[in-house]
């Protein structure tokens, strides 16, 4: 796989990589104190277009269950600490960010 992702919750971005560069930041919102994002090394396994509620626009699903990288109905959250686990993205950026990047893709997420 050309393209990988790293998280960094601390700095609430999101690189991609592809081939060893990065290639795209993201601001993102990360999980909250009492429902932190988890770190460590996932997979995105499936992806949701439109998947309704608070979840924008896209839906990108890891290898953590219920986890995953979406778009949000509440640009306002991108940059903070509020979510319940999942990385949040602004939906345009998780569009464009889900067409580059393959179900497959590992991503690494840090403090």
């Amino acid at each position: 796989m050309p393209y990988e992702i790293f998280v960094s919750t601390a700095r609430k971005r999101l690189a991609l990589m592809k081939d060893g560069t990065v290639i795209k930041r993201y601001p993102i919102g990360v999980g909250k104190m009492l429902t932190p994002t988890p770190t460590g090394m996932y997979t995105i396994v499936n992806k949701a277009p439109n998947p309704g509620g608070p979840y924008g626009v896209m839906w990108m699903g890891l290898s953590e269950p219920h986890y995953g990288i979406h778009g949000t109905n509440n640009p306002a959250s991108i940059g903070k600490v509020v979510s319940k686990g999942c990385i949040r993205m602004y939906n345009n950026h998780v569009l464009e960010l889900s067409r580059l990047v393959p179900i497959g893709t590992k991503v690494y997420i840090s403090k």
